[in-house]
């Protein structure tokens, strides 16, 4: 049995959900994404007048831990850890990346053929949040920073067909020319944040509360400042 709080604020749409046992019962979402700030604590406080539903009753907090929007991820991080702090429930945080990744696994689950996934998210100008993940969902290489150009991947789509998509994939593709480079429209959905967080509430993969903090990969300087 698992009641879970699931909460994103780090990429442009913003989503809450209550979810039970990996069904996801209830959810509410905004596309404002300088809002979400305001939007979060009204959205956990309609939630609960709309469910019936009450906070003491969950196992867990879930929340996506970044890279995505500074703002985004400090609201979002601080609201889940207070909730955690104040019901005494553990923490559960999620990489943007892996649950963009999930959300195209799901949209897209039978390419034909071996592909390499890799989310983009718009860090600002030609750069971006990226990682590449293998279909199982297990790293092929880690979360970084990436100055986009036209040589960008060369090595790797030489040799592989590779998935882009995301917020930061657009301007990627305005200057590919790579005949293995794919791509594709998906955004994050509460969905694909619900399952990343049931399968790590039943994993037991905690994050230690005292130390948990959003993932930002580089400086506050070169951070979305939405």
């Amino acid at each position: 049995m698992s009641f879970i709080l699931n909460i994103d604020t780090a990429s442009e749409k913003a989503h809450v959900s209550f979810a039970k046992d990996g069904h996801i019962l209830h959810t509410l979402s905004s596309e404002t994404q300088k809002e979400h700030a305001s939007f979060l604590q009204t959205a956990i406080a309609k939630l609960i007048r709309e469910s019936g539903l009450f906070l003491k009753d969950l196992d867990a907090v879930a929340i996506t831990s970044g890279p995505g929007s500074y703002t985004g991820l400090r609201v979002g991080m601080a609201s889940a850890k207070g909730l955690c702090y104040a019901l005494k429930k553990p923490l559960i945080t999620i990489s943007t990346l892996e649950v963009l990744t999930d959300a195209a696994l799901q949209a897209f689950p039978d390419m034909g053929e071996p592909l390499l996934f890799c989310p983009m998210i718009d860090a600002r100008r030609m750069e971006v949040f990226t990682a590449m993940y293998k279909t199982d969902l297990t790293l092929h290489s880690s979360a970084s920073t990436l100055v986009l150009n036209e040589y960008s991947f060369a090595d790797i789509l030489s040799k592989n067909k590779v998935l882009f998509f995301g917020s930061g994939s657009t301007k990627w593709k305005m200057i590919c020319k790579q005949i293995n480079a794919i791509f594709l429209d998906v955004l994050i959905t509460p969905e694909s944040i619900n399952r990343r967080s049931y399968c790590f509430y039943l994993q037991n993969k905690f994050t230690d509360l005292p130390y948990s903090e959003p993932v930002y990969i580089k400086d506050f300087q070169g951070l979305t400042r939405n």
